[in-house]
């Protein structure tokens, strides 16, 4: 019941028109954001981040948070239309969707898109607002062994849980680790790595390097492909839109099972693409119909879009009550918490109960808002795929370096989104994955504090991390078991095959 007063509450300071006027235009900037390849949530949230400075947090966080959903639905939209996924998230959505909108059925198919991500996204929120207050004085109990044991936790995930390579998920994550240390030691507060460049002490800026990863990587493996945006005509029928909101409730058991991996795979950090993957196959794996998947199976689209937006709602939950992000938007987004002032954690519910509960009351109106807008710029923005990518990969290069200056005003900022391009572009052709650097970029001081606070509490012992507390051990415990549940795992295969 208090949680349900503290929601009240969130919709009295969410309902005004001032923030749904802001959810409006974060939804539509999003849709935009997701439909042209080479932006993504990632990196559409971050341009958008410095223009938030002047704002109040929690009219930030609407805009912010209703500008990821819309990026969310804006990758499902070229997806379906283009066999174009404008967000990682919504590969899987293509294998079933291009095929369905190839056989004229576009509207059934963007149409049990929508519905069934909007399904996920309020299935995320509702747990989101039954768990958070829990979440939050579970996480008082945390001290520096227990925060460093979650950070660790966070950080093997990746590895026993990603869908990458573990080796590729430690090089990722290692060079994250690199990136963090740049600047000034939080510590004992020596200059470290800056190589007599005095920009560099205040460190290298986590936005600067998701705009080039995200961006300019993604630019530049765009045009060694050489991409057209040739697709089919976007033409909505309100009768086939009735009719596919009438006949998604038979796929209850894909929504529901969907639903779930989604939440497990945002609360942990395996993000929105891997559980956008791991729902298709297992929807896959149990139909009864498996050779209709990839010919335009409707199973082949909720299951994905269910997970993917279920995964992306629930990351913002570890975000806010423990400061560890599920995803790399929920990333940059508590980088922009610490820019406004505020720092993620169980604190937060009690220092600034309005702010979260209005965030928490924003994402259900903001899916609601996302679902009814994308079903009606849908034509617009088929239009606007339809422009050469040779005048829109300029406005994108020009959107990205105006987005870098405005962080901190730094010339050098300008010059470090270029290798961060170039090192994205690389991942992206050896298929390393970009979300663990991300993620180590913006945890890796805190990881660092946290290990030498218990070391200096403890005198140097690591007992610290099993003796302090039952809490502290499980987590230690549970996250040695990932870091090396690669190497578990081959090991039980070859005692399989060996008996």
């Amino acid at each position: 019941m208090e949680n349900f007063g503290n929601l009240m509450d969130g919709f009295g300071i969410a309902l005004s028109f001032y923030h749904l006027a802001l959810m409006a235009a974060g939804v539509l900037l999003g849709i935009l954001v997701g439909v042209l390849p080479g932006l993504g949530a990632p990196n559409g949230v971050s341009l958008l981040l410095p223009l938030t400075f002047t704002m109040d947090p929690v009219s930030a966080i609407i805009l912010l948070t209703s500008m990821y959903w819309g990026a969310l639905f804006g990758g499902s939209t070229t997806s379906i239309l283009f066999n174009i996924p404008g967000e990682p998230s919504s590969v899987a959505t293509t294998f079933d969707g291009y095929p369905m909108a190839q056989q004229g059925k576009a509207t059934q198919a963007l149409t049990l898109a929508f519905m069934s991500a909007g399904t996920g996204a309020l299935f995320g929120v509702v747990l989101i607002t039954a768990l958070s207050t829990w979440v939050a004085q579970f996480a008082l109990k945390f001290s520096s062994p227990e925060y460093f044991a979650v950070y660790l936790l966070t950080f093997a995930s990746f590895i026993g849980m990603g869908s990458a390579s573990p080796f590729k998920a430690v090089v990722s994550m290692m060079l994250g680790f690199a990136c963090a240390a740049v600047g000034m030691d939080g510590v004992s507060g020596n200059v470290r790595l800056t190589f007599g460049f005095t920009a560099l002490i205040s460190g290298i800026s986590f936005l600067v390097a998701v705009i080039g990863l995200f961006g300019i990587g993604e630019l530049l493996q765009t045009m060694e492909e050489g991409l057209r945006f040739e697709g089919l005509h976007a033409r909505i029928n309100i009768r086939d839109v009735f009719h596919a909101i009438y006949t998604l409730p038979k796929y209850w058991v894909t929504l529901l099972r969907s639903a779930l991996i989604g939440c497990w795979m945002g609360i942990t950090p395996g993000g929105p693409t891997a559980a956008s993957f791991m729902s298709y196959g297992l929807a896959k794996r149990f139909a009864r119909n498996k050779e209709n998947f990839g010919k335009g199976d409707p199973n082949g689209v909720i299951a994905p879009e269910t997970a993917d937006h279920s995964a992306g709602t629930c990351a913002i939950l570890p975000m806010l009550a423990l400061g560890v992000p599920g995803s790399a938007t929920a990333a940059v987004m508590m980088g922009g918490l610490m820019i406004w002032g505020l720092t993620p954690g169980p604190m937060l519910f009690i220092e600034r109960p309005d702010f979260v509960w209005s965030l928490i009351a924003s994402m259900y109106l903001g899916n609601v808002m996302a679902v009814v807008l994308v079903l009606a710029t849908v034509p617009f923005f088929a239009a606007i795929l339809r422009i050469p990518f040779s005048i829109i990969g300029p406005m994108i290069v020009v959107v990205c370096f105006i987005g870098a200056y405005t962080i901190a005003g730094s010339t050098l900022d300008l010059w470090l989104v270029l290798p961060f391009g170039i090192l994205g572009y690389v991942f992206k052709k050896l298929d390393y994955p970009i979300a663990p650097m991300v993620l180590a970029m913006v945890l890796g001081d805190k990881a660092e504090d946290a290990f030498r606070q218990s070391m200096i509490f403890s005198k140097g012992s690591l007992g610290i991390f099993w003796t302090n507390s039952m809490l502290v051990a499980s987590i230690m415990t549970i996250a040695m078991l990932l870091l090396f549940w690669p190497l578990i795992g081959k090991l039980i295969g070859r005692l399989r095959r060996a008996i």
